[in-house]
């Protein structure tokens, strides 16, 4: 198969029924809302309308959630080369959203209950994520074949959750109980990251080689070049998150040391992220041009930019550089229009898959 057919072929033999990648929206809305409670600079009425825009993606979560077990296709997805993929996206949106729900949902609930909730999406995103980034290359290793040119963005997806569970993870480091528990979660969460920041590495390299060896990406494939400009920054938001709790948890030099470790790993990965960002971007360029079809790969595009977004913020606090703010702010802008287009796009593609059913 070749890459740039893949996302099509898997939507023609699953047309009409829920795939695993369709969870990127609930991403994508979920790190809309999640970011702007991390920007160094805030706005009137930002927190309201992320508020808003997180209790709309819980509810989304919900009914893909149902949907899909509803329909009992787990078996045939995970069988699928290119669909298996997309299974990164589920735990990705479990995360995301428990992460919203204790930046922003505390106001709508209380502190108590979306502590308990995130635990809860957590906990599930995070089993479903380490289960998908041991199962996923285990299966492309003895059952899914693919020729020279079949390596994409997408590769990448279902070794990204643990990224993702140690970011927000961090967050619940402070209110884990104080001692044994409190420091496994803490390096529990540093290992997620290594596993995570190792293996992107690995299927970067790939991609990349990918890229230089074969023709360009086209069509619905591009949009997934812009995972790893999300992989990347997950990983500065984890470095910086995870140096913010440490200091409840470890003994006071390596509590430095992680906050060290935050701002220069972060510089140094932030800088190779926004060299994929450019690569990216002038990809999706050329191929606008030659008129870029709607996917649901489009959502590819919003949760990297956010992961950009909360990167750049988590070196901004640590630095206090005011570049560092103007820049999270600038990508917060591009994030939220990207959003708009993209979640325009999909409803009217909801609509019109929804009435060829009827028909």
């Amino acid at each position: 198969m070749h890459v740039r057919d893949q996302p099509d072929e898997a939507t023609g033999r699953e047309r009409g029924r829920l795939g695993p990648g369709w969870f990127a929206a609930a991403m994508g809305s979920g790190i809309v809302a999640a970011a702007a409670a991390t920007l160094p600079r805030s706005f009137p009425g930002l927190d309201a309308a992320a508020t808003v825009v997180w209790a709309g993606t819980a509810l989304l979560l919900t009914v893909l959630a149902v949907s899909y077990v509803g329909q009992r296709t787990l078996r045939a997805h995970a069988g699928d080369p290119v669909l298996a993929h997309f299974f990164g996206a589920p735990p990705m949106a479990l995360l995301t959203v428990g992460a919203g729900t204790l930046l922003l949902g505390r106001r709508l609930i209380g502190e108590h209950a979306a502590v308990d909730v995130d635990w809860v999406l957590w906990s599930a995103g995070t089993v479903l994520g380490l289960a998908t980034a041991c199962t996923i290359p285990y299966l492309m290793i003895t059952r899914h074949r693919f020729t020279p040119d079949a390596a994409f963005g997408g590769w990448l997806l279902p070794v990204v959750p643990p990224l993702v569970s140690a970011a927000t993870g961090a967050l619940l480091v402070p209110r884990a109980p104080a001692g044994q528990v409190r420091l496994a979660l803490l390096l529990g969460c540093y290992a997620m990251l290594g596993l995570g920041l190792i293996a992107v590495l690995l299927v970067l390299t790939m991609v990349y080689s990918r890229l230089v060896h074969h023709d360009a990406p086209a069509g619905a494939v591009v949009p997934t070049v812009w995972i790893g400009v999300g992989a990347l920054d997950q990983a500065v938001t984890a470095l910086g998150t995870l140096a913010t709790a440490a200091p409840s948890a470890l003994p006071a030099p390596y509590a430095r040391g992680s906050a060290v470790a935050a701002l220069l790993g972060g510089l140094g990965i932030w800088g190779f992220a926004l060299l994929w960002l450019v690569l990216a971007t002038a990809l999706t360029v050329r191929e606008i041009r030659r008129g870029l079809p709607f996917a649901p790969t489009w959502w590819s595009f919003i949760f990297p930019l956010g992961a950009c977004v909360t990167g750049t913020s988590a070196l901004a606090a640590r630095t206090g550089s005011r570049l560092f703010v103007w820049i999270a702010v600038v990508l917060y802008a591009l994030l939220v229009a990207a959003w708009a287009v993209v979640a325009w796009h999909s409803l009217r593609h909801a609509f019109r898959q929804r009435e060829r059913a009827r028909r």
